[in-house]
C-alpha cells in the first residue's frame, strides 16, 4: 500500500495531500510456484458516496481497460487538485487469471478454464445472509442510516466468505470492495454491438439515463433477476429483498447500490479516442453524483431508451453455415423482416433468418461461421418474450 503526499512551498501555497491508494493482493488458492496478482487504487478520505469502477472482469474484453487507464489519469490529476468529494475504488484489470489463458494462441478470457464457469456469474449473493442477521432495532425511521447500517453488513458478509479456489478468491475480493458501494460500474463489451447497459427496474429511475446520455447509449436492457449470479446484480438486487422482507413505513430501505454493466460497444472497438471520450463521460457522470467536485452538464431525459431485457430477441442460425447480414448495427427492424441468411457453401442452399420483434440491432457476433442454434444477431423489441429461465447469454 502506497500513499503519496504533494506539498507545495513558497507564498501563497497550501500542503495538499492526495489520497491516492494503490493495493496489490496476491490471490490465494493459486497452485504452487505460481502467482497472480491484483491492482486496486482508492481515492477519497472515508465519507460521502462510494463509486466501484472495474473493467476486464471478462478478460478478453479490451476496451473497457483502455477507458480505465483514462480514468485513472482523470482521478489522480482530479485527486491532486482536491476535487475527490466522495470515494473511488478502481480496478483497471479485474481477472488476472483470465489474462493469463492462453489456448493454443488464441485467449480464453469470459470463463474460467479450470472449471468453465463464465467469470461473470457464480457471486455470492448476500441478500438472504444479511436478511437473516438484521434484528429488531437494527434499522430505524431514517433511510440514509438504514443503507449505512445495510452496506457495513453486507461487507461483513462479504469478509466472511471462505473461497477454496483462486477464481472465488478473486471474486470475493472483488465483491468485497463493491459490495459497501453506492454506484458500481462493471465495464465489459459485446461480440460487435453499439453501446448499451444492464440495469435492475429499481436502479433505473434513479440516475442510470443520466450515464446513458453521457455515453450515448442506444440501448438500456432492465431485469429484476437476469440469472446466474452476475457481478453487477449480487451487488444491487440484495437490497430489493432486504426491502421486502425489512422495509416498512418505520424502516424505510433505499435502492442502496446503483448497479451497472456498461458495455463499451464490441471487443475490437478498442481504440484510444474512444476509450478518452468514454472516461470524460464517466467523470461527468461521476461529477453530477456529486462524488467528484467538478461541473457536469444536465442531460436530457432519454427514458424510452431503457428496455425489458426479457424482450431481447435473439436471433439464431437454423443449421450451420457462414452468416450473411442483411442489417448493420443500429438498424431498427420490424417483425419478419429478413435480417441475416446462413449458407451452406457445400450444397449452396441458402436458409433466411428474421427478425421476430420490432426494435434495435444492438448485437451482432464476429464469428461469421455459425453453428446450429447460434446467436447471430439480437434486437432491443420492447414485447416481454421470456417467460422463464435465464436472461443471459453464457
Amino acid at each position: 500500500m502506497a500513499k503519496a503526499l504533494d506539498k507545495g512551498v513558497g507564498a501563497g501555497s497550501r500542503i495538499r495531500a492526495m489520497t491516492h491508494l494503490t493495493d496489490i493482493i496476491t490471490l490465494p488458492h493459486g497452485r504452487p510456484g505460481t502467482t497472480r496478482r491484483l491492482t486496486i487504487h482508492r481515492f477519497g478520505r472515508g465519507g460521502g458516496p462510494k463509486a466501484y469502477i472495474q473493467a476486464g472482469l471478462h478478460a478478453g474484453e479490451l476496451p473497457g481497460m483502455v477507458v480505465a487507464r483514462h480514468l485513472l489519469d482523470h482521478l489522480i490529476r482530479l485527486d491532486a487538485a482536491g476535487r475527490v468529494k466522495g470515494q473511488v475504488v478502481l480496478v483497471p484489470m479485474a481477472n488476472p487469471i483470465g489474462l493469463d489463458q492462453v489456448l493454443l494462441g488464441g485467449h480464453v478470457g469470459r470463463f474460467d478454464l479450470a472449471s468453465g464457469i463464465n467469470f461473470n456469474r457464480a457471486f455470492a449473493d448476500l441478500g438472504d445472509r444479511v436478511a437473516d442477521a438484521l434484528r429488531p432495532g437494527d434499522l430505524d425511521p431514517d433511510g440514509e442510516t438504514n443503507r449505512r447500517v445495510i452496506q457495513r453488513a453486507l461487507a461483513h458478509a462479504a469478509a466472511s466468505l471462505a473461497p477454496k479456489t483462486e477464481a472465488d478468491a478473486l471474486r470475493k475480493i472483488l465483491l468485497s470492495h463493491a459490495v459497501d458501494a453506492d454506484y458500481v460500474l462493471d465495464l465489459h463489451c459485446d461480440s460487435e454491438a453499439v453501446m448499451h447497459l444492464y440495469t435492475t427496474p429499481a436502479c433505473w429511475p434513479l440516475g442510470v439515463a443520466d450515464l446513458a446520455v453521457r455515453l450515448e447509449a442506444k440501448a438500456v436492457f432492465l431485469a429484476e433477476q437476469s440469472g446466474g449470479e452476475p457481478f453487477d446484480e449480487v451487488c444491487s438486487t440484495p437490497w430489493d429483498r432486504l426491502r421486502a422482507r425489512h422495509g416498512g413505513p418505520d424502516t424505510p430501505i433505499p435502492v442502496g447500490c446503483s448497479a451497472v454493466t456498461v458495455e463499451l460497444r464490441g471487443e475490437a472497438d478498442v481504440d484510444d479516442g474512444l476509450a478518452a471520450a468514454d472516461a470524460a463521460a464517466l467523470i461527468d457522470h461521476l461529477s453530477w453524483r456529486g462524488i467528484i467536485d467538478a461541473p457536469a452538464p444536465a442531460m436530457p431525459d432519454l427514458s424510452d431508451v431503457a428496455t425489458p431485457l426479457a424482450g431481447v430477441d435473439r436471433v439464431r442460425a437454423p443449421v450451420a453455415g457462414v452468416a450473411l447480414y442483411h442489417v448493420r448495427l443500429g438498424d431498427r427492424v420490424r417483425i419478419g423482416d429478413h435480417v441475416a441468411t446462413i449458407l451452406d457453401p457445400a450444397s449452396g442452399e441458402r436458409h433466411p433468418c428474421h427478425a421476430t420483434a420490432d426494435g434495435l440491432v444492438w448485437s451482432r457476433s464476429q464469428c461469421r461461421y455459425a453453428g446450429p442454434n447460434d446467436i447471430l444477431l439480437c434486437i432491443a423489441g420492447r414485447e416481454v418474450l421470456v417467460t422463464s429461465g435465464p436472461l443471459l447469454t453464457a
